[in-house]
């Protein structure tokens, strides 16, 4: 008899042979296994890839159906809308240019006189003239802000012209009388013998900030009806910086493209509102244009209608914001001819001769604490201030003198004829 010990079972104690079959039978299945799943994922990612192909295809269709997006000032415009290309460049140009019209002047020169300076700036589209001819046209921009006939433009597009017309985008051309201009601040008005005329509408420059949308509209180069875009990129620009130190304007700055023939048309805000009056390039610049705020324009368009003229009260005084930077830079600078003691305030670095200062008692050197009672930290806040007193009015200012403070009345008069561009 056999004993239990001896007996052996093959399923328990397999061979060699069949321990290496079934080894390559479990990885030949764990192969096939990362094979399916990997064949399912890409399967999946493409069928997502389809969609999404789809997808795109099929958003440009939808944006029509967006409601209005609405953002502060711009609130309610339309920025896409079911027609392709319509856009709130669209809606502004639709609301405005029936009222943009192109300036058309002419001067009869003596014999072969220079073109004179005053006509030279920003007048384009005309051709050029022989040597011998004895007129002289340009072509400028301007808009009608009256439907009995007012137009608002540039003082220097029709100084010095003999004729002025004006065509409007019906086909009209009619002509222009100049009502007044005002050099300082390169505003005029024109008017024309019509009725029912389309107007802009005109909106708050003292609202505009930088970054908002900027739109112009003119003849630049004498190409009717041009419209550049882009947006606010500066306020309150002194024309003393950007090189046009004879006007007492705080411009708009804007890189939407302003060129000859540009001037005295309209710059819009998003909403078609115009919020100034397109002026001036920057020789050897690019991307910056500038603009006469409306609110200043409609002061001094009022003047215009009603006078023929502007008053312009000064008291003839340079002055600088005064900080303890510039109080440092003054105190250490050898040239600077003057101490300072006062930390703030608005420094008196010129009195003109026989200026309203000059005659009150001011000083190169002091510094302007109040004027008409109010603190002034700000050279345009006295700016505003003497305007505000008037040709002939009663100007109280406190400043000090090294260490004393002295009390002071001045009598603003009117700003002395200056030389035209």
């Amino acid at each position: 008899m056999s004993s239990d010990r001896n007996f052996v079972n093959p399923d328990l104690h397999p061979s060699d042979s069949t321990r290496k079959a079934e080894q390559r039978a479990i990885f030949c299945q764990r192969w096939t296994q990362r094979l399916a799943t990997c064949l399912l994922i890409v399967f999946i990612s493409l069928g997502i890839g389809f969609l999404n192909h789809n997808s795109a295809q099929a958003l440009p269709l939808r944006l029509g159906n967006l409601p209005p997006f609405e953002t502060g000032q711009d609130k309610g415009i339309l920025l896409a809308q079911n027609s392709v290309g319509d856009n709130f460049v669209t809606a502004a140009l639709n609301k405005a240019e029936a009222a943009v019209v192109q300036v058309n002047v002419s001067r009869t020169l003596a014999g072969t006189r220079n073109v004179p300076g005053s006509l030279r700036p920003f007048l384009g589209g005309g051709q050029p003239m022989p040597s011998n001819s004895r007129v002289l046209r340009g072509i400028g921009s301007g808009f009608v802000i009256d439907s009995d006939g007012l137009l608002l433009t540039n003082a220097h597009v029709v100084d010095e012209a003999d004729t002025v017309t004006v065509s409007f985008q019906d086909g009209r051309i009619l002509s222009g009388q100049v009502l007044g201009k005002d050099p300082v601040t390169d505003v005029a008005v024109i008017r024309v013998q019509a009725e029912n005329l389309p107007t802009v509408t005109l909106g708050d420059s003292d609202t505009v900030r930088q970054g908002q949308w900027a739109i112009a509209i003119g003849n630049p180069l004498g190409l009717q009806e041009t419209v550049t875009v882009g947006v606010i990129s500066g306020t309150e620009r002194s024309s003393a910086a950007i090189g046009i130190p004879d006007k007492r304007v705080g411009f708009i700055q804007t890189d939407a493209a302003i060129n000859p023939g540009n001037s005295g048309g309209p710059l819009l805000n998003a909403a078609g509102d115009v919020i100034g009056i397109n002026t001036a390039i920057l020789q050897g610049a690019q991307g910056l244009g500038f603009a006469i705020p409306i609110n200043t324009a409609q002061q001094v368009a009022q003047q215009l209608i009603t006078t023929g003229q502007v008053e312009h009260p000064y008291i003839g005084v340079q002055m600088a914001t005064l900080n303890p930077q510039v109080k440092q830079f003054i105190n250490t600078s050898p040239n600077s001819g003057m101490q300072v003691e006062a930390d703030q305030g608005i420094l008196v670095v010129q009195v003109q001769p026989n200026s309203p200062a000059a005659k009150a008692g001011v000083r190169v050197g002091d510094v302007f604490q109040t004027v008409a009672d109010q603190s002034v930290t700000e050279a345009s806040k006295v700016q505003r201030l003497i305007e505000k007193a008037g040709v002939g009015g009663k100007l109280p200012v406190q400043l000090q003198r090294h260490e004393r403070t002295v009390t002071l009345t001045i009598q603003p008069e009117q700003l002395p004829p200056v030389e035209t561009r």
